[in-house]
Order: structure tokens, then C-alpha cells, then sequence
């Protein structure tokens, strides 16, 4: 057989990533906060790129048209209508999706006022910004607060390093998880010198801080109390007993009666097993939903996007235009066509992530109607295939907008994600019952349960199968565990040595 080279035409369709496209999809994922990073540093870095502060709020303003060279409204939903989008996710590291990636279609009839969101106010400006966050700043790290007390402790230039290497293996919560031999070895000085320096750092504040473990940090606050005598030297020795709530064998061990056992479990409870947590946390942000759902007159449900997070953005074409028509080097033309058409792709991508969000959240609140009208149990089974389908878009779309995002309703804001909850069957063939709904009802039937007589688990899944919900005794277990409940034996010994207490004059 005679081998030969030929030219041969094949006509095919394929999706190129481009950098554009790329952006697209990463703005789906992005939360209210992350997005105003991204605006803000593309505000930077292009120069046609302005923040819009004209328009008031509600007000409808056309952003100024793009010239020619701008890619069209409609290439964003064509190349977003394409297939698996999958393999997007590489170029957004620690993103990853199990799913592939197919962006909405525009939706025919869809509200008119969507159009217009980027003329919404995105916020208050420089000048006007919240008191209290204005006020907020990061606050000083654990190991500046214990350098500080080192400066003025009593230690001599070798004390005194031997401290500041003590310090930098601190961990967050204030254990000291360095090997000490090593620092021994490395600054040339005895182990019993750094256990002396060792000993000094100990009764810095906060008291527990550069314990070695748990039983050691629970120690350091308990002499700082004077309450360790040998007896509470057993019991921490025996912690494991104490989180069991095992007072007989705690009896047995420490030699003490049960009101003895008590009182000293009672004391461990008050004292702080990481002390260093109490240092350098970041400000806490506050959940800014993305999404505001109210009760109209009507008695249905309106969905609306959140104004404050949307950022007012316009393209700047008359400055386009002037400096254009003045630059005569190729590379300077290049430069300004690029960033013209940046600007124009970010602000159609913008449009396209509000459209979607509302769209995915009018969605979620017609399928859990029966949740904003009456409670968690009335919240129906839902995965991202029920809503991809209702609204004709990809599963990985709709996982990507109901990250990070959240919705405000009656009952109280909530991340998107909340909405999705497995099934679980009925015993009688009626509809399955969301998964989350079963997890109210076993924490009320705990809740509920009387002091002499816990529920144990299976005790639980006959109560559920007489409410017609077909669950395992596994599946309660799961859980109740991941409710951090304790087990039915922990909560016998939790409420009894509560009753112990209480009895006590």
C-alpha cells in the first residue's frame, strides 16, 4: 500500500477561550465583594473605563454606544450558548467545577429595567463611607502582643532571643507547635535554658499561651486560678473521659464523689482552649445580599437584584475618539482599540452576570415557594439540573452564580446554595422530603426530648418513619453528627449532670 500526502478541507465548528470569554465566565463565580476588587482594578488599568456617578438611583441611562470596533452584544450569548464549557475552569486555579459550562440564552419578554442595571448607584463614594467601617482597621497579631510583653520582661539579650524564636512558632490559637530541641541546636544554648525562657513565655497574657497541648494550656489557666491540685491533675490527664461526660470513671479515677466531679468539669467548661484566637482576627464583613426578594400586594413573590452591588460602569468613546484620531505609531492604535474593546466586554459581561443571577434566583424562589411561605419544612428537594432545565442553561452556570451569592428574604438571608438540598423518599409514595427539612425535624425532636428518656438514634428513625419519611438509622447518625449533636449516651450523662447541678443548694 503506497503511503502519499494529500491536502484535504474540513469544515467543523469549535469554541476558542479567548481571554474575553474567559473573563465572562469567571464573573459568573465572582461574590459582590470580589467583583468590586475586579471593577476597581480594571478602573485602574484602563483608561476608557469610567465609574458612572450621574445617573441617580432608578433612573434609566443608556451607556454611551460602543463604535464598531467593539465586539456586538449578541457575541457574548452566542459564544456562551455553546457546549461544555468544562475545561474553562483552568484558567481559574482553585475553581474547579465537575461540571460544563453552557451560558444562558436571553431570555424573550425578559424585564426591560435589566438593561439599564449599570446606571443603578453601586454605593457610597469616597467621603461618604459607613462610620463604623471607616473606623475599622486590621488588629495587631498574637505575636505582637507577646513581643511586646518580651520587650519589657526580665530577660537577658540570650533570654531575649531565645523568646523571639519561641514566639515565631506560636500558632494562631497560642500553642507552641515547635520542636524545642531544634531551637536548642540551632541557637547553640541548652534545652533547659529554653525550657526556663519556655516557662517565662507561659505566664505572658493571655493565660494559656504557649502550651504544647490541650491539657497543658487548660493547666496554665488553672493555677493562674490556684485551682490545680493533684486530683484536677488526673483529670486532665484523663480529657477524653472528661468530654465523654463519664463522671464513674472520672469518680473512680480521681477518687472523688460524683458533686466533686462536677464542679471541676464545670470549671474546665469556663476555661478557653485557645487563648491566641482572641488575636489578630480580621473585621468581620457583613453578608451583602446580591438578591432582595419581597411580598408583593398580590401575595406572590418579587425577585430584585441589589443596586448597592452593582457597579455603575461607562466606556468613555469620546476620549477614545480624541486620542486616537492623534496617535500616529501602530502599537498606540493597537492599544486603544484593545482597551476599547476590553471596556465594552467587561461592561456586556456585567450585564449578562446580573441578568443571569436574577434569572437563577426567580427560578429558586418559584421552586421553594412552599420554604419563604411557611418554613424550612415545607423546603422541596432541588439540585442544579431542576433549575438548569427550567431556565434552559447549564448545570456548571447555575452552580457558578449560586456560589458565593447570597438572597434576602422574610425568613432571613441566605446563600443561594442553601436552596439545593437532596432527596429523601417517603414511605408512602408521596413526594420526597428535602433533606434539610429532615435535619430540622431531628434537631426539634432532640430539642424536645425529655431528660429521663434521650432518643437514640433508631428511637429517631421510627419517629420519622411514622411521619412518612423513609431514612436510614445511618443517615440520622450522619446527621445529628453534622449537627454536632452529641449521641443519645453523651446527652444522658450532659443532662444528668446538669440535674446534679441544678439539685445543688
Amino acid at each position: 500500500m503506497a503511503i502519499s500526502q494529500r491536502l484535504e478541507l474540513r469544515q467543523g465548528q469549535s469554541l476558542v477561550m479567548t481571554p474575553q470569554l474567559q473573563q465572562a465566565i469567571k464573573l459568573l463565580q465572582l461574590s459582590n465583594l470580589e467583583l468590586t476588587a475586579y471593577v476597581e482594578q480594571e478602573l485602574e488599568r484602563n483608561p476608557l473605563l469610567e465609574r458612572d456617578e450621574s445617573a441617580p438611583v432608578g433612573e434609566a441611562a443608556e451607556p454611551e454606544a460602543a463604535p464598531d470596533t467593539a465586539p456586538a452584544a449578541e457575541t457574548l450569548d452566542v459564544a456562551l450558548s455553546h457546549d461544555d464549557f468544562s475545561r474553562a475552569d483552568d484558567m481559574d486555579a482553585g475553581r474547579g467545577d465537575l461540571y460544563g459550562e453552557e451560558a444562558p440564552s436571553r431570555a424573550t419578554g425578559e424585564a426591560a429595567p435589566l438593561s439599564d442595571w449599570t446606571t443603578m448607584r453601586a454605593g457610597q463614594r469616597s467621603g461618604e463611607e459607613d462610620i463604623l467601617e471607616s473606623t475599622l482597621t486590621q488588629a495587631g497579631t498574637l505575636q505582637d502582643y507577646l513581643r511586646d510583653q518580651l520587650a519589657i520582661a526580665a530577660l537577658d539579650p540570650v533570654g531575649r532571643m531565645i523568646g523571639l524564636a519561641l514566639i515565631d512558632i506560636v500558632d494562631e490559637a497560642g500553642y507552641m507547635r515547635g520542636d524545642l530541641d531544634e531551637i536548642a541546636d540551632r541557637l547553640g544554648t541548652p534545652r533547659e535554658t529554653v525550657d526556663a525562657v519556655l516557662a517565662i513565655l507561659q505566664g505572658f497574657d493571655p493565660v494559656g499561651v504557649g502550651a504544647r497541648d490541650l491539657a497543658e494550656c487548660l493547666k496554665l489557666q488553672l493555677q493562674a486560678r490556684d485551682r490545680f491540685d493533684p486530683a484536677m491533675e488526673i483529670m486532665l490527664l484523663r480529657l477524653d473521659l472528661v468530654a465523654r461526660r463519664d463522671i464513674a470513671a472520672l469518680s473512680t479515677a480521681c477518687g472523688l464523689d460524683h458533686d466533686d466531679i462536677t464542679d471541676m468539669i464545670a470549671e474546665i467548661r469556663e476555661l478557653t482552649p485557645k487563648p491566641g484566637l482572641a488575636f489578630g482576627a480580621e473585621p468581620v464583613q457583613p453578608v451583602v445580599p446580591d438578591v432582595f426578594v419581597r411580598e408583593g400586594a398580590d401575595g406572590g413573590w418579587h425577585v430584585e437584584l441589589n443596586s448597592e452591588t452593582l457597579p455603575r460602569l461607562l466606556v468613555n468613546s469620546r476620549y477614545y475618539a480624541k486620542v486616537s484620531a492623534r496617535a500616529r505609531e501602530k502599537d498606540a492604535r493597537n492599544y486603544l482599540t484593545d482597551c476599547l474593546n476590553n471596556a465594552n466586554w467587561l461592561v456586556k459581561s456585567l450585564d449578562q452576570r446580573a441578568r443571569t443571577i436574577l434569572k437563577v434566583a426567580s427560578e429558586l424562589v418559584r421552586q421553594q415557594d412552599g420554604f419563604l411561605t411557611y418554613g424550612v419544612r415545607h423546603l422541596r428537594p432541588l439540585n442544579l439540573r431542576a433549575i438548569a432545565d427550567a431556565i434552559s442553561m447549564h448545570e456548571s452556570t447555575v452552580s457558578r452564580v449560586t456560589s458565593n451569592k447570597y438572597i434576602a428574604t422574610p425568613r432571613g438571608v441566605f446563600e443561594m446554595k442553601y436552596f439545593f438540598t437532596a432527596a429523601i423518599s417517603a414511605t408512602d409514595g408521596a413526594e420526597a422530603h428535602s433533606a434539610e427539612a429532615v435535619r430540622d425535624r431531628i434537631r426539634e425532636l432532640i430539642d424536645n426530648e425529655e431528660a429521663a428518656e434521650t432518643l437514640s438514634d433508631d428511637r429517631i428513625v421510627a419517629l420519622l418513619t411514622a411521619d412518612g419519611v423513609n431514612i436510614a438509622r445511618r443517615t440520622v447518625a450522619k446527621y445529628r453528627e453534622a449537627m454536632r449533636i452529641p449521641s443519645s449516651v453523651e446527652r444522658r450523662r450532659l443532662k444528668s449532670s446538669d440535674i446534679s447541678a441544678h439539685a445543688q443548694p
